[in-house]
């Protein structure tokens, strides 16, 4: 495990969003290398940059072209191994975004894969053996090739689908089993990719939708057979290099898979779907929300059963939200983020913060911008300045934005917030230096769940620490002595062996 994973706060930049610095009107890769002063201000110490191949940008680079060339749209190769020398000399870390499950329909690999006369990629992605063959439970492209075959795609029909194999091969016409040589070379074209980046200063990856490798593999086990030879490769030949899984599955991902770290998603019956993002026909049921009133037990059912088995082998990822999700502000008030944000950097394993959910920025629903759809609302640029053009984001003129600003008169804004000490930025800013100066409060100090209770009061001890929040709108009795406290939202008071919970109030302290 790298050693670096412990104290490790990340913060993820999507790209075209985030800063301007040639005035095109897209955020780049230079512009990520100025403001990593900014970044580190906050207290983060690594970012997760999602993709900035070469790419047609249908699904906004989730659609590789290249995997060993920045796309122009953000700059050069030279301009990214900056990025990560800029950043080592700051004491931070950088993650690429790998997309190994499929490429886009532009990649050159597949361009000569779907040529009538075949090539040396003919079994790179996965063909039908015929064009008028319609795979049965899968979603397949057929008709706009030379070759006479249907293509799997995985997402979008501009994303198709690498072939890994199949662990269950029911057609054998087509299908080849996952230990197949041309399958186990294909898998080895990642690892080249890896390598290609980790010798140019890369700390790792965040490795999008890990789990979609081997098709009709029920248990994940093939596809977790090859995870584990990228995490043998890592161990060899790059021990402080991470991977980080989009899996939304401890178990596999971190026991099964070897991840150093998996993401708790935004998928039913999660926290971060539970706790931040639970509104049901309208209503605000988020166990945050001051309204809502709820023990905090369905919250934490499945993590608590995550937790419990990938303990010691891995870490759980706590996010505010990512380029997939609404945006944290959608549905928490700042009182409520303030909660929620203490419960994220208090927690176990490595937490991660979406750029922009420092200040509040909020979830904008627009029309759909590079395969955004609803997911484009919260890809808005990043709020600088609110006295400058665009707020600090692109001097460019308006129409030639990759998205507009916020233009709202509160729309929030970093200049507003970094010298006012009682901003939701310097908030965040306390949190992470709570969690840098208390060994405690980072990745594998020890966790116990000690009072959860349908008052909705929460309280959790983290080695020799407790966290006590009450998210809801009245006083709650905690039959606990709280003891020193080191860190409070609201007020807390105790009275003998009962705490007093005031409303919306989250307190850090040592047990007697």
């Amino acid at each position: 495990m790298p050693a670096w994973l412990k104290d490790a706060i990340f913060y993820e930049i999507y790209p075209q969003s985030f800063y301007d610095s040639n005035g095109d009107g897209i955020g780049d890769i230079n512009g990520i290398t100025q403001k990593l002063d900014y970044v580190k201000s906050l207290g983060f110490n690594a970012i997760w940059l999602n993709p900035c191949f070469l790419s047609p940008f249908m699904d906004a680079g989730y659609d590789v072209a290249d995997y060993k060339a920045v796309a122009p749209r953000y700059g050069t190769n030279e301009d990214l191994y900056n990025l990560f020398s800029e950043a080592h000399k700051r004491g931070m870390h950088v993650i690429l975004d790998l997309v190994p499950g499929h490429t886009s329909d532009e990649h050159d690999w597949f361009v000569n894969s779907k040529t009538a006369e075949g090539s040396e990629h003919n079994d790179t992605y996965i063909w039908t053996k015929s064009v008028w063959d319609r795979p049965e439970g899968f979603s397949w492209v057929a008709g706009l090739a030379e070759r006479d075959g249907s293509y799997l795609i995985n997402f979008f029909n501009s994303q198709p689908a690498l072939n890994y194999g199949f662990a269950d091969v029911t057609d054998p016409s087509w299908q080849m089993p996952y230990t197949h040589p041309i399958c186990q070379a294909n898998f080895d074209r990642m690892l080249d990719v890896m390598r290609f980046w980790l010798d140019r200063g890369c700390d790792g990856f965040r490795v999008d939708m890990a789990d979609s490798l081997v098709k009709n593999d029920r248990g994940k086990r093939a596809t977790a057979s090859l995870w584990h030879k990228a995490r043998r490769m890592l161990d060899k030949d790059y021990p402080e290099a991470v991977l980080v899984s989009e899996w939304c599955n401890a178990n596999r991902a971190i026991n099964l898979a070897g991840f150093h770290c998996d993401f708790v998603l935004c998928h039913p019956g999660t926290i971060n779907q539970l706790g931040f993002r639970n509104k049901v026909d309208g209503e605000n049921k988020s166990y945050f929300c001051k309204t809502a009133h709820q023990s905090a037990e369905h919250m934490l059912e499945r993590y608590l059963n995550d937790y419990q088995v990938s303990k010691g082998n891995g870490y759980m990822s706590i996010i505010s939200g990512n380029h997939d999700n609404e945006r944290i502000s959608w549905t928490l008030d700042e009182s409520e983020l303030r909660l929620a944000y203490t419960f994220i950097f208090t927690m176990p394993g490595v937490p991660f913060m979406y750029y922009g959910d420092e200040i509040g920025m909020k979830y904008l629903p627009q029309k759909s911008k590079e395969g955004g759809y609803h997911r484009t609302g919260s890809r808005t640029p990043m709020q600088w300045d609110k006295n400058a053009i665009n707020l600090g984001f692109s001097t460019a003129d308006v129409l030639e934005l990759y998205l507009d600003v916020d233009r709202s008169e509160n729309a929030p804004t970093v200049s507003e917030q970094i010298d006012d000490p009682d901003s939701l930025l310097n908030f965040v800013r306390s949190l992470t230096q709570l969690r840098h100066d208390n060994e405690d409060l980072q990745a594998d100090a020890e966790f116990e769940v000690l009072v959860c209770d349908l008052s909705g009061v929460l309280c959790y001890r983290r080695g020799n620490l407790a966290v006590a929040i009450n998210p809801t709108a009245v006083t709650q009795m905690m039959h606990m002595n709280i003891g020193e406290k080191i860190f409070e939202v609201g007020f807390a008071t105790n009275q003998g062996q009962i705490a007093l919970l005031e409303p919306q109030t989250a307190v850090v302290f040592k047990l007697k």
